[in-house]
């Protein structure tokens, strides 16, 4: 950074002062209320130093506070150090830990400025409703940060393409004929998103706006009884994907036009939007006359299910994805045996070019999190040129990676012993596998939600007094974002959980973290299938998708059951037929060595 956070901190200072503004809330958001966000709005890492990609940013005239989670703590402090903001560390399920904080900090008429275009709807009310007893002014009218941000990005411009429809499987116009069915049991006749994941999958398009999802920055006005808009950059759209998107009823206006077409809305219009994926300064141009309905997005849900035909290309995927990382992690063994400085940067490196040769393969679905040792304990851990650690043949190396394909998008982590083991090391990583088969065995009936089998792959922990900070698993987007929901597998922390169903494809991920020592994480995708129907009704199960060995040189075999170790030799079955005829030479070896059957 060319400026000093302190510096930057002043300068906001400077401009609450001028704005009669007591307090500046800056949240990890855009417009579109994404998870990653491009550098235009990385206002508050910024502002802050801190790079991780959760967190909130809160700058009094006094204090400087960045709350986040505890997969970020080691991360955060060390760049925090000597910047004077300080880490408020976020306890687990309390994430709104900043607003009381700012609830005893703020006074009677004092004012809380957040920009609006990075606070949903749904936050903005909850901000409103905490402080309607303290008579604090809320203004989402001051983007203070952009203010004195003299070199701000630009928005990216990226080019957008069409998923071919080979992959994309379901024709635009069929999904929006299906989103509109949805509409009019809603009695809506207009419908906005602006959630990115829900604009590439409608449109069958993708983009390179954010980094690692192929998204592109957009919002899209549908009616229910005409055509949609697509408000983005027109520079990004070739003529021809113009025309194709006209020849289905889908416009282009300028993507800053959207609160043009919303203040337009009148008394005889019904639009439906997600308050929680809408921000306020777009909610705010809604026509006054309007009326509102506001539910979750159709399209979240349709695009959560996967078709046959999408599960059809993700099992391809799997298989050259496992492929490219058997002949990774090999490569990784045999330069560390012959000797050769590897780092965990070039671990990195060995999965991307191993990916990179397979067919389809467009990039990765997140940066790679190649962890050794102590720094496997760091759940988000990200090496740098400035911050990594040399691998030495010894030890656990924990290697947490995805690739994004034409046909779906993989997340995977695998730990690596690259020598001599400590006992310790061994029994974790076999507890952490233990619950791990235990919620990939399991059945549950039609309705279960991800919280109601979350302790499944926490028992084992349990049992040993141990337990892991994150959730258990995520929805997985279908060449789309790596994290998607609506679905997923965690403790309950309140709000209406969303049922598991048929098609939804679920990361299966259980760690353990000793912060200095080592760090175990085994994951797998895994996809809800129907599983069999009795006098208690429907019953679904999970079937695996990931096909890559474990390296069972990190586990304690006999500590796991005979139904344990049969799942353990069925699975490494499965992926040796899977993968092996991808493989020749030494990759087919390693190969076979780590799914040979255990030892009876």
């Amino acid at each position: 950074m060319s400026q000093p956070v302190a510096a930057r901190l002043a300068a906001l200072r400077q401009a609450m002062q001028q704005h009669g503004v007591a307090a500046c809330l800056i949240p990890t958001a855009d417009p579109h209320l994404s998870e990653y966000l491009p550098e235009h709005w990385q206002a508050r890492h910024w502002l802050s130093g801190f790079t991780g990609s959760a967190g909130i940013l809160v700058v009094t005239a006094q204090q400087a506070g960045l709350w986040t989670d505890s997969r970020y703590f080691d991360q955060a402090e060390r760049q925090l150090a000597g910047s004077g903001v300080s880490l408020m560390k976020q306890r687990a399920g309390q994430a709104s830990e900043h607003l009381q904080w700012l609830a005893e900090q703020l006074q009677a008429g004092e004012v809380l400025a957040v920009a609006g275009d990075s606070l949903s709807v749904a936050g903005q009310r909850q901000i409103e409703q905490l402080f309607a007893g303290h008579e604090v002014r809320l203004r989402l009218d001051l983007d203070l940060p952009g203010q004195i941000w003299a070199d701000r990005p630009a928005l990216p411009r990226a080019r957008i393409d069409e998923h071919p429809l080979a992959y994309a499987c379901i024709p635009r116009a069929d999904k929006l004929t299906r989103l509109r069915n949805a509409l009019r049991k809603q009695a809506a006749t207009h419908h906005l998103v602006s959630s990115l994941d829900d604009i590439a999958w409608l449109t069958n398009l993708r983009g390179s706006d954010v980094e690692c999802n192929p998204v592109f920055l957009a919002h899209l006005l549908v009616e229910t009884e005409r055509q949609a808009t697509l408000f983005v950059d027109r520079g990004k759209l070739s003529d021809a994907l113009v025309s194709a998107l006209a020849a289905d009823g889908v416009a282009i206006a300028d993507y800053a036009g959207v609160t043009s077409a919303l203040a337009g809305l009148g008394a005889s219009d019904t639009l439906l939007f997600d308050p929680a994926r809408v921000v306020g300064s777009i909610a705010a141009a809604i026509g006054a006359g309007a009326r509102r309905i506001e539910a979750a997005n159709p399209s979240t849900l349709f695009k959560a299910r996967k078709s046959a035909a999408e599960l059809a290309h993700v099992r391809e995927v799997m298989r050259r994805d496992g492929a490219a990382l058997v002949a990774a992690f090999r490569e990784i063994e045999q330069q560390l045996a012959d000797g050769k400085p590897v780092t965990e940067l070039d671990v990195h490196r060995l999965v991307h070019a191993a990916r990179a040769a397979q067919p389809d393969f467009i990039g990765e679905s997140f940066a790679t999190i190649a962890g050794y040792q102590a720094n496997g304990a760091l759940p988000h851990y990200r090496a740098t040129s400035e911050h990594h650690s040399a691998l030495k043949p010894q030890g656990l190396l924990l290697i947490d990676s995805g690739g994004q394909y034409l046909g779906g998008t993989t997340d995977i982590t695998r730990v690596l012993a690259l020598g001599a083991t400590t006992e310790e090391q061994r029994r974790d990583a076999t507890l952490v596998l233990k619950g791990m088969i235990a919620l990939s065995r399991a059945h549950f009936p039609k309705g279960a939600s991800g919280p109601q089998i979350d302790a499944l792959a926490r028992a084992p922990l349990w049992a040993s007094g141990m337990d892991y900070g994150h959730g258990t698993g995520h929805g997985v987007g279908y060449f789309l974002n790596v994290h998607e929901g609506p679905q997923s597998i965690r403790p309950p922390v309140g709000g209406v959980p969303v049922p598991l169903e048929p098609g939804m494809i679920s990361s299966i991920e259980p760690g353990l973290y000793k912060p200095g020592r080592h760090g175990i994480r085994h994951e797998n995708l895994a996809v809800v299938t129907e599983a069999s129907t009795t006098e208690f009704g429907d019953f679904y199960a999970f079937e695996t998708l990931t096909l890559c060995p474990f390296d069972r040189r990190t586990l304690e075999i006999g500590l796991l059951s005979p139904e344990e170790r049969a799942w353990l030799d069925d699975y490494h079955a499965t992926v040796r037929a899977a993968i092996a005829p991808l493989l020749e030479g030494d990759d087919r070896q390693w190969l076979e060595r780590h799914c040979a059957p255990l030892a009876s």
